[in-house]
C-alpha cells in the first residue's frame, strides 16, 4: 500500500573515549530533511547525547498508537487536546542468548477537551482499537503495554 525510506549515512572517525575501536555515530535522513544525530546506546559504546536504534523503536510504537488513539478518538466525536507518553523499552536477553527488545510499556496521558467526554470504559476501547491496529506494533515480537489508568 505504501513505501516508506530513509537514508543512512555513517563515515569511520575514531572513538571519542575509546581510541581502538570506531564512532557509531551516524545520520538518519528522514522525508522531510530531517537529519537525526544517531549512535548506538551508551552501554555499547555509543555516544549518550545521540538517539539509538532502541529509543526509535520504542517512540515509533508509541507514536503509532498515539496516531490511532487520535484517529478513533476523532472517529469517535472526541476530541483530544493533548497526548503525552514516556514510553520504555526493555533490551532483554533471548531464549537464543542474543539481545532483543523484549518489552516495550506505553503509559499515555491524555486530556480531552469538548462537550463529548469519554469514560475510562471508552478510553479503555479506543486504546485496545489502537493496540490492535498500529502497524509498528504489529510487525514486532516485542510485547506491547499501555498504562493509561
Amino acid at each position: 500500500m505504501s513505501v516508506h525510506q530513509s537514508a543512512i549515512r555513517w563515515q569511520r572517525n575514531p572513538h571519542e573515549a575509546d581510541v581502538s575501536t570506531y564512532s557509531r555515530n551516524h545520520q538518519v535522513i528522514l522525508n522531510g530533511g530531517q537529519q537525526l544525530n544517531v549512535s548506538a546506546s551508551a552501554e555499547f559504546k555509543g555516544d549518550s547525547s545521540c538517539a539509538d536504534p532502541e529509543q526509535m523503536l520504542v517512540s515509533a510504537v508509541s507514536s503509532c498508537h498515539m496516531l490511532f488513539f487520535l484517529a478513533i478518538a476523532d472517529f469517535q466525536g472526541y476530541q483530544v487536546e493533548s497526548y503525552y507518553d514516556d514510553p520504555v523499552g526493555h533490551l532483554e536477553r533471548n531464549d537464543r542468548k542474543g539481545m532483543e527488545v523484549t518489552r516495550i510499556v506505553l503509559s499515555p496521558r491524555i486530556t480531552f477537551g469538548g462537550d463529548n467526554m469519554p469514560n475510562q470504559d471508552a478510553i479503555s476501547r479506543i486504546h485496545a482499537g489502537a493496540h490492535r491496529n498500529c502497524f509498528i506494533r504489529n510487525s514486532i515480537t516485542a510485547e506491547v503495554t499501555v498504562n493509561h489508568l
